[in-house]
């Protein structure tokens, strides 16, 4: 399973923008130099997180982007839901139906009900950890750790 290039750097955009704070905003120019992104590739993004409701713009010589919402209220999951959708969705045998408009296992799939699980799991984790969750001081591994691991058991030797 891999996250795409466009989840990964948009949820980077959009913490760059983050850690100014409530009255921060940065413009396409200054994302692009700090992430090291073409600014065209940065304009896409920010389009696609302000039409998802994370960015809101300001036109003029003092505008930019800013969070639309407080970063504890900007769940990761949606965002990179946003950007790329999901690994499975209500499409995806559609999809990946091969030749056929139906896809043979229609009825009983055990590939099908791999991916839900799959997905679930995916998105327990990722509906847990907020922008907040990803600012704090401690690095994103520590945070998102303590959501994704399940408690450990006592071994006996």
């Amino acid at each position: 399973m891999k996250f795409s290039a466009q989840e990964e750097y948009g949820l980077r955009c959009l913490l760059q923008i983050a850690r100014l704070g409530p009255d921060g905003s940065m413009t396409i120019p200054e994302i692009s130099r700090v992430e090291g992104l073409t600014p065209t590739h940065v304009a896409k993004l920010t389009m696609i997180l302000r039409k998802g409701g994370f960015l809101k713009s300001t036109r003029g010589q003092a505008g930019g982007y800013a969070l639309a919402r407080t970063p504890e209220l900007i769940r990761v999951g949606d965002v990179l839901a946003e950007l790329g959708g999901k690994l499975f969705d209500d499409q995806f045998c559609t999809r990946h139906g091969g030749p056929t408009s139906i896809c043979a296992h229609a009825v009983d799939c055990s590939v099908r009900s791999l991916w839900q699980v799959v997905q679930t799991a995916v998105d327990e984790v990722l509906d847990r950890v907020t922008l907040a969750d990803l600012l704090e001081k401690e690095t994103p591994a520590t945070n998102v750790r303590m959501f994704a691991e399940p408690p450990r058991r006592n071994q006996l030797a």
